[in-house]
């Protein structure tokens, strides 16, 4: 059998959970899906799925085969892209989802910036604070900003998410600047109900610190946040995407800064790199172009 494709079938059935639901995908019987997941152990020497009549598992050489098995996929997909992809125009309408402060401050400007390099190019963007199911709601591409990132999902790293701890002029002024982590307690703390609500972490001297905290307001919108700070109702911390302008402004004062937030990761995810459109290769190229580096672009100081 095909050795390239019993490594598609593998990763298949992985991503989708299921031989049934692998077969359908790869328009295979449910019988040859079998055959070839059979052969890939045999080359392999190693059973790769736990199997019962509910659910499959990686086994832990499944486990240490899925990411060589990306790659070469990645690898024959690339040769494909590369050959085809100077005689093709990418065109068709992108799913996409997002949390609605990234796609506000940076993700709508992108998309916008890449329609002009590719004008047949169409979007539809969701924008939502929770985890949306990709396959339930025929999303092509979601960005995530996260450290915790579900294994059999496929992932590309776009950028470097750095938050702050700020607060405004007005409310410095009337409530005074702490100046240590313990002096937050008697603050007016508020919170992102996802991100910061019970306690504020930190990352101080190499070692995460956390510091509980009683909020007066949590709200899962950054923007319903970043609006309670700029009025004066106390400190929180805020990504730096969404508040960089107002920190460079002097609307925000960041504080404590030998103590910073946790930072996440921005990321590309989506179900499969198999028979991706153009459009969709090329924009996560582009994404990750943009918001990469070691300095994100909303950090750089211009």
């Amino acid at each position: 059998m095909d050795r390239l494709t019993a490594t598609r079938v593998f990763v298949t059935v992985v991503e989708q959970g299921s031989l049934t639901q692998a077969a359908e995908r790869l328009d295979m019987s449910t019988a040859m899906v079998s055959r070839y997941l059979a052969a890939m152990e045999a080359w392999l020497g190693a059973r790769l799925l736990h199997r019962t009549t509910r659910r499959l598992s990686l086994t832990e050489a499944g486990q240490s085969a899925l990411a060589s098995c990306r790659q070469l996929l990645d690898l024959s997909e690339d040769v494909a892209h590369q050959a085809g992809a100077a005689r093709r125009e990418p065109s068709g309408r992108l799913r996409i989802t997002c949390s609605p402060s990234f796609a506000e401050a940076q993700l709508a400007p992108a998309l916008i910036d890449f329609q002009r390099l590719h004008p047949q190019v169409a979007f539809s963007l969701t924008v939502a604070d929770r985890s949306v199911d990709l396959a339930a709601e025929g999303i092509d591409l979601a960005v995530r900003i996260t450290n915790s990132l579900e294994p059999t999902l496929i992932t590309r790293p776009l950028g470097l998410c750095r938050s702050v701890l700020c607060a405004s002029p007005g409310y410095l002024a009337e409530r005074g600047r702490p100046e240590t982590l313990q002096a937050l307690q008697a603050h007016r703390c508020l919170a992102h109900a996802f991100v910061s609500a019970a306690q504020y972490r930190f990352r101080h001297a190499g070692q995460i610190v956390e510091l509980p905290i009683t909020d007066v307001l949590s709200t899962n919108d950054a923007a319903v946040l970043r609006r309670a700070v700029l009025a004066g109702g106390g400190l929180a911390i805020l990504p730096t995407y969404f508040v960089g302008e107002d920190l460079r402004s002097g609307r925000l004062i960041g504080l404590l800064p030998d103590y910073e937030p946790e930072p996440l990761g921005v990321h590309a995810v989506f179900l499969s790199r198999q028979h991706q459109p153009l459009a969709l290769r090329l924009l996560v190229d582009f994404l990750a172009e943009r918001f990469g580096g070691d300095t994100p672009p909303w950090d750089r100081v211009s």
